[in-house]
């Protein structure tokens, strides 16, 4: 199978987990990036069952009304019952790095009151250590130079994510070089520095379930 047959497989396959596990007339959370953008096309033929859903950035916000499907204000919800978004990687405890569309914050705020995290990824994205892939920071624009001294510190090779500026406004730091073997612990780390908004590392909040796309067919953990 190619990645994008890999990613049309698990994308339909988390349709078929919203199906199940979202009440009718509920509000779902979607991300972005190639994987999520065929879940959206695999949510469209549903979207008379639910009240609309949730956009983590404006790509997806277009997508979604490309199909008919409402986009919400997430200030109009308490709740979401399922949030689907693919990842940049993904480890064996659930920990991810998103970032690499640039959407990590608003990625992280819906993660954040989704009863359930729904990671869809092709196999390529399971490692074992995160941090082959730059990790993404996004950081308020004045504090791009002392945000890049503190993550070198950190043993970091931070780069400015030339010509790209984030839905919020804000600049990408991708930072390459990092073996990440405490990533909760790194997250944690990374938003304490001044002038970071947050970065790509979702350990804190990781996924709850990983539909995993392979040759052998979908796989699921969690």
């Amino acid at each position: 199978m190619t990645q994008d047959e890999l990613k049309q497989a698990v994308a339909q396959a988390a349709a078929d987990y919203v199906a199940e596990h979202a009440p009718a007339g509920s509000v779902i959370g979607v991300g972005t990036g190639s994987t999520a953008n065929f879940f959206i096309d695999a949510l469209a033929p549903l979207k008379g069952r639910y009240r609309g859903a949730i956009a983590s950035s404006e790509a997806t916000r277009q997508r979604l009304e490309g199909h008919g499907i409402a986009v919400l204000d997430l200030n109009e919800v308490e709740r979401i019952p399922v949030y689907v978004d693919g990842a940049d990687e993904i480890d064996g405890g659930l920990n991810m790095i998103q970032g690499g569309g640039g959407a990590l914050t608003r990625e992280k705020i819906v993660a954040a009151v989704a009863t359930t995290f729904v990671c869809i990824a092709d196999g390529s994205k399971q490692v074992a250590t995160l941090g082959k892939f730059p990790l993404p920071v996004e950081v308020i624009p004045m504090a791009r130079a002392h945000v890049a001294r503190e993550l070198a510190k950190l043993g970091g090779r931070p780069m400015l994510r030339e010509g790209f500026v984030t839905d919020n406004g804000n600049l990408i730091l991708d930072v390459h070089d990092l073996a990440i073997s405490n990533p909760k612990g790194l997250e944690a780390q990374i938003n304490q520095i001044v002038g970071v908004v947050t970065n790509g590392l979702f350990a804190i909040r990781p996924a709850d379930v990983l539909l995993l796309g392979t040759a052998a067919g979908v796989r699921r953990f969690g």
